[in-house]
């Protein structure tokens, strides 16, 4: 059977691909730059069987939506900024995306203390390192020995010694001009929404979604003051249909929709989401210089969980990774690959035998096959403001 699901989903995401598609936006981006939280975070654990084989640094099985992006622009994966070890290469981009980040500022209970402000805050540091570093490593031999008489033989060779200094830093940062060509990404707001739920009612969240995206317009408009031009901002998905929610909030099955996620998350979201989409429209208004594109992943994600089975899943709502079995296999007091004594008995949370058949990796982030399945969607550029397709060299390279 999963075979068969497999074989199904491969086909599927073909059509997809081979689909016609819409209208201009220019893929050839010499680097990306990511701001979010986990759903597009290359840092902290767990798992990872699926492709890399080992933990990757991402929540789930294997690759996130960005991976895929990535791949499909012909460009690696992004190395995170908080991960210096072993000098990886910041070539063509930065991570800036950590688990459990929001766009409003951390407070002291907050899971993450690197809030959106702060991703930006890293990025303007990361950005003046650069620079300095591609300022002094250019210096001509004038620069550092002064007035001191020399040959014209020994100035070319210095020229060339200090040429080649620089060209060491080639593999490791980005140039000067990428800042500008960059594609900035973001899919962040997620736990705004999701954290407050454990607090707050209802209509409080609703009438602080104006705060939080405020918070993220300030962002945005220092970026660009910064010199950014090309900006890529997806929504938040169905928050209401990740097990970690139905389990703490959808135990009265009133508070369920007809797909069986908590109607007031994904109330929640799709407010978000209209905000967010009317201030994508007034950033393209105000900054005609800039691309300005909002993608739609709540209806992508959304389709996938209510025709799940015509893409090849078998379980929409249920996490492969974790413990308590159907039918959310999911219990809050242990985490994916976590062991822990529970009533008196030693569990682990354990994931399935076979991810290909979730949509749900750990009972908050989706596997890599559904994570496949949003990018191969993104990719048709029907779910885009504006829509794109006449530049897309990257799609006869995709490695789905």
């Amino acid at each position: 059977m999963a075979s068969n699901a497999c074989t199904f989903r491969n086909l599927t995401l073909l059509l997809i691909i081979c689909l016609p598609l819409s209208t201009s936006i220019d893929f050839n981006y010499p680097a990306v730059f990511n701001f979010g939280d986990s759903n597009s975070e290359a840092l902290d654990p767990p798992n990872g069987q699926i492709y890399f084989q080992k933990p990757s640094g991402r929540f789930c099985d294997g690759r996130l939506i960005i991976d895929f992006l990535m791949d499909a622009m012909d460009l690696p994966f992004l190395n995170p900024y908080l991960d210096s070890i072993a000098a990886p290469s910041f070539r063509r981009g930065c991570n800036f995306a950590a688990a459990g980040s929001t766009i409003l500022p951390a407070t002291a209970s907050s899971v993450s203390p690197f809030s959106f402000g702060i991703q930006v805050a890293q990025f303007f540091r990361f950005k003046s390192k650069v620079e300095d570093i591609l300022a002094k490593s250019i210096s001509s031999p004038h620069n550092i020995i002064g007035d001191i008489s020399l040959e014209k033989p020994v100035i070319n060779f210095l020229n060339y010694f200090y040429l080649l200094a620089a060209r060491k830093y080639d593999k490791y940062i980005p140039a000067q001009d990428y800042f500008q060509k960059a594609l900035y990404m973001f899919d962040i707001g997620q736990n705004d929404l999701a954290g407050a739920f454990y607090s707050k009612t209802l209509d409080q969240i609703l009438a602080s979604i104006p705060t939080i995206l405020l918070e993220f317009e300030h962002g945005i408009e220092s970026l660009y003051d910064q010199g950014a031009r090309n900006f890529w901002i997806h929504n938040t998905g169905p928050l209401g249909c990740l097990p970690q929610n139905i389990a703490k909030f959808g135990t009265d099955p009133s508070k369920l929709d007809e797909l069986g996620c908590v109607s007031s998350h994904n109330q929640a979201s799709r407010l978000l989401n209209l905000q967010l989409r009317a201030l994508c429209k007034k950033l393209q208004g105000q900054y005609p210089d800039a691309n300005v594109t909002h993608v739609d992943i709540f209806t992508i994600k959304s389709n996938l969980i209510a025709n799940y089975s015509r893409y090849g899943f078998e379980q929409p709502l249920m996490a492969c990774c974790g413990y308590r079995g159907p039918p959310l296999n999911y219990d809050s007091r242990i985490t994916c690959g976590q062991t822990k004594v529970l009533n008196g008995s030693s569990v682990t949370a354990k994931g399935c035998n076979d991810s290909t058949e979730y949509v749900n990796w750990d009972g908050i982030h989706y596997t890599e096959a559904a994570n496949q399945y949003v990018a191969s969607q993104v990719l048709t550029g029907k779910y885009s403001d504006p829509p794109f397709a006449d530049k897309m060299p990257f799609l006869l390279k995709l490695k789905f």
